[in-house]
């Protein structure tokens, strides 16, 4: 599998054009390819940008996860639930005098842009994912994550499969959404690249008939560490989801 990294122009808050500034980059796509865009240059087309003078970070998570452990603060982290996603900080990062909040509605947006750039590149086979990146149970440092993902099912069925020596092990599911955002973030980089597109080419799984139709969201309830998201005093933020 290759990733690329594109450059862009400079996006800057509150709002800017990213499909005018994706037009005047050296983009080129295949058939086949996937495309991962960073959410923060979403955020900014989409004008979810917020002046760091207006309110306190605090203030801005709380309003803005579905929900939120209520306790102080450390390493200024608030433990937040956002789009179905155990993120810090509800996913809100500061950019200059700004405080970038994540895209919205993710999912109806990642098909929005998936249109686009078929359409504009006259690409009939394309994937697409908007990406994030988070911190991770017992490691330091921050690694990609899907927030969405467009034109593909993002599981590939390993449960029928058989080990090395032939034995049928159970298997599991592998998640390919964040598998790619992984790669992807690592080559578009966390600081001022500003590289934050990334093109996928020569994708294993993406159009195997393995692919599975199962749901790829889960609830708290349902999840392997439920015990961990369960017993905690979750909150209801302004985002308003219930455990």
């Amino acid at each position: 599998m290759q990733t690329t990294a594109f450059k862009l122009e400079l996006l800057t808050p509150p709002q800017d054009d990213l499909l005018l500034r994706v037009k005047a980059s050296s983009l080129s796509l295949k058939e086949g390819d996937c495309v991962a865009v960073s959410s923060k240059v979403v955020s900014i087309w989409q004008g979810r940008c917020v002046p760091r003078d207006r309110q306190s970070k605090e203030e801005l998570i709380k309003q803005d996860a579905d929900l939120y452990l209520d306790l102080p603060m450390k390493h200024g982290v608030i433990h937040t639930l956002k789009n179905g996603v155990l993120i810090a900080n509800a996913g809100i990062d500061p950019l200059g005098d700004w405080y970038i909040l994540l895209p919205e509605k993710p999912h109806d947006t990642a098909e929005k842009l998936l249109a686009w750039f078929k359409n504009e590149y006259r690409i009939s086979d394309l994937k697409l994912i908007i990406t994030d990146s988070r911190s991770v149970f017992l490691r330091q440092g921050a690694v990609g994550i899907a927030i969405a993902w467009a034109g593909f099912p993002p599981l590939y069925d390993n449960r029928r499969r058989v080990d090395l020596l032939g034995k049928d092990t159970g298997g599991t599911q592998t998640n390919l959404p964040d598998s790619l955002a992984a790669a992807a973030t690592l080559a578009m980089g966390e600081a001022n690249e500003q590289t934050p597109i990334a093109v996928m080419r020569g994708i294993p799984y993406l159009d195997s008939p393995k692919a599975s139709p199962d749901s790829f969201e889960i609830s708290p309830a349902e999840d392997l560490h439920a015990p961990l998201l369960q017993n905690p005093k979750w909150r209801k933020g302004g985002g308003g989801v219930v455990l």
